[in-house]
């Protein structure tokens, strides 16, 4: 199922890199779609609520050091809680951006990314690790199961241009609402406390 889902993961891609749409606060980190601050978070005093109802979508948009390549990608990982529907359909996922196409790395337990349980927090762990999945369908010679280890071999110094994470599969729950929380992009955590957008210090 999911593998069909690719061009309607792309339509969010694009709306990413073209940059469309209002910015919640300019700093670390930008909200678009149907993203907004909530409190409190997990452990800490906000979290970044992504909705989706129908065909659509929310996410966050986060700044990262423009020499930045896929081989580095060492680390990428989240605190989330549903609070409606569950992981599927490929939502929520990290997109990460290479050469004007997407990475996509599915947030559940593999092989399917289904059945999240709802209302607990949860932590991915680093999805990042060499044996880690991630979906390099859109890149040239790319799988839908590929690893972060032979990924690398292919697009490790590919420079990377965005980092996403992205909810909508609401056209697969009807709604589906995720609270996310102190994700980590390499060393830099990420826990929406601040009064506006921009990565914070743990709590």
């Amino acid at each position: 199922m999911i593998r069909r889902l690719v061009g309607a993961l792309a339509i969010v891609a694009v709306w990413v890199l073209a940059g469309a749409g209002p910015a919640a606060a300019a700093g670390g980190f930008t909200l678009f779609g149907d993203a907004t601050r909530v409190h409190p978070g997990n452990h800490s005093h906000a979290a970044i609520q992504l909705r989706s109802i129908g065909t659509g979508f929310g996410g966050i948009d986060f700044k990262i050091p423009s020499s930045l390549t896929f081989g580095e990608i060492q680390n990428l990982s989240t605190d989330y809680q549903f609070t409606a529907g569950s992981c599927g359909g490929g939502s929520p996922r990290f997109q990460v951006n290479v050469d004007g196409k997407n990475a996509f790395v599915y947030i559940g337990p593999p092989p399917s990314y289904t059945g999240c349980p709802p209302d607990m927090w949860q932590n991915t762990g680093n999805l990042a690790t060499p044996s880690s999945f991630v979906d390099t369908s859109q890149l040239p010679g790319g799988t839908f199961y590929d690893t972060f280890a032979s990924a690398d071999l292919k697009y490790g110094g590919d420079a990377v241009t965005g980092v996403q994470l992205v909810a909508d599969a609401g056209w697969l729950f009807g709604t589906q609402t995720v609270l996310i929380d102190n994700v980590r992009i390499n060393n830099t955590a990420y826990t929406f406390n601040g009064q506006g957008g921009g990565e914070d210090g743990e709590d």
